[in-house]
């Protein structure tokens, strides 16, 4: 991270941080390196670059001056050590699961995590000897009684969480993988740096889906890993390039583009959520509301400490159930009905029977996803619009 990012607020940062170290032309935007391999001056050059004794690029899945800008302003935007781009959020979180975990080694996770990440640790890590216990971690008591010391290695958690966007206090959940000697890995996807920077409540590793709210325009899949110190990045950034996961150029390119525009993007989409939150509370046909900035979400005060603010995602149950949900979704105009989130449309999306359908219904609904849940990204459209395309939707539910 380049020195004179430090001092730069975080709007400043997003606009110019990560960027060629020596410009080739005095060109203003990042080039597309759209090159796979890299020539070395003479054979010297090449064994020094191969060994690590010389910096330089060698293969563009190790490494490549477009994908190196981007990391360079994500790990800025993070306060980490750096950044390592990935092909896609899962990505990334598979690669810090191999990096770190073991045969007979132990991770305790967010329960409503992600449903992807919480199957490959399930279903695929399992087959390797890769133990998981999936828990409510807003309660930090959780944490502790699911630890299976020593072969706990990882404390994994997802705040606020996919989808039903409890809020797990990050400085608390640190202080117990410090007490035990533990890595701590936070998902900062739903909040992005520019709301929530974990490194500075004791965050080892944050991982991004940067198909989210940094690349912001619904258009590229990419991940991103940042590591706090060098020694984690030593760790990680081998499996990386081992595995193959890694980032192409031109995926880079979008998302650093999109990053110019974040505090923009997600000022206006986060008062258009605080907004619609508040109308969705006093709706007849809505039984509930999960948003982190109305006073009674039950972890309203730790959001008020560890974030700038409270993001654009909203989680809601209908009268009805599942068939009040369907009803909703089947009749909105203006909200598209897809997965995903951050970008500048608003989305809406039902968890059980599209996110998390692979997880067991069991399972879902002790995670708090019931069948009644729609969860809404919002975006940057005007408020009115959003609140009459809800209100016209919702009122379908008899």
């Amino acid at each position: 991270m380049k020195e004179k990012n430090l001092s730069l607020h975080k709007a400043t940062r997003a606009i110019h941080a990560g960027g060629l170290k020596k410009p080739v032309f005095g060109e203003v935007s990042v080039p597309i390196f759209q090159t796979s391999t890299f020539s070395f001056p003479n054979a010297d050059a090449g064994a020094a670059r191969f060994s690590g004794a010389e910096d330089g690029y060698i293969y563009t899945r190790m490494g490549n001056p477009t994908t190196g800008a981007l990391e360079e302003c994500i790990a800025a935007l993070e306060n980490g050590y750096a950044g390592m781009g990935a092909a896609s959020g899962m990505a990334a979180a598979t690669t810090v699961f191999l990096a770190f975990l073991q045969q007979g080694a132990h991770i305790v996770s967010t329960a409503s995590v992600y449903g992807p990440t919480r199957m490959v640790l399930e279903k695929e890590f399992s087959r390797y000897g890769v133990k998981s216990t999936f828990v409510d971690t807003s309660d930090l008591r959780n944490i502790e009684q699911a630890l299976q010391l020593p072969d706990t290695r990882m404390i994994y958690i997802e705040t606020p969480a996919n989808p039903t966007i409890s809020i797990t206090d990050i400085r608390g959940a640190a202080e117990i993988a410090r007490r035990h000697d533990l890595l701590l890995v936070v998902d900062n996807t739903f909040a992005s740096p520019y709301l929530q920077r974990p490194f500075e409540f004791g965050a080892d590793v944050v991982i991004h889906s940067l198909t989210k709210f940094l690349n912001g325009h619904s258009d590229v899949v990419g991940g991103m890993i940042i590591a706090k110190n060098e020694k984690l990045y030593r760790q990680i950034k081998p499996v990386l390039n081992l595995f193959g996961g890694t980032m192409d150029p031109h995926q880079a390119w979008l998302v650093l583009r999109g990053i110019r525009t974040l505090p923009l993007r997600v000022e206006r989409a986060q008062e258009n959520a605080g907004k619609l939150a508040q109308f969705l509370l006093q709706h007849p046909r809505v039984t509930w509301v999960s948003y982190p900035g109305l006073p009674e979400h039950p972890q309203h005060q730790i959001a008020k400490k560890q974030m700038d603010g409270f993001g654009a995602m909203i989680s809601f149950g209908v009268k009805n159930g599942l068939e009040g949900g369907k009803i909703v979704m089947n009749n909105v105009q203006l909200f598209t009905l897809a997965v995903s989130l951050g970008g500048v449309e608003s989305l809406i999306e039902h968890p059980a029977s599209m996110t998390h359908a692979s997880v067991p219904k069991k399972e879902r609904e002790e995670s708090g996803i019931g069948d009644e849940l729609v969860r809404v990204a919002v975006g940057c459209e005007d408020f009115e619009d959003l609140r009459d395309d809800i209100d016209q939707a919702l009122n379908q539910i008899p």
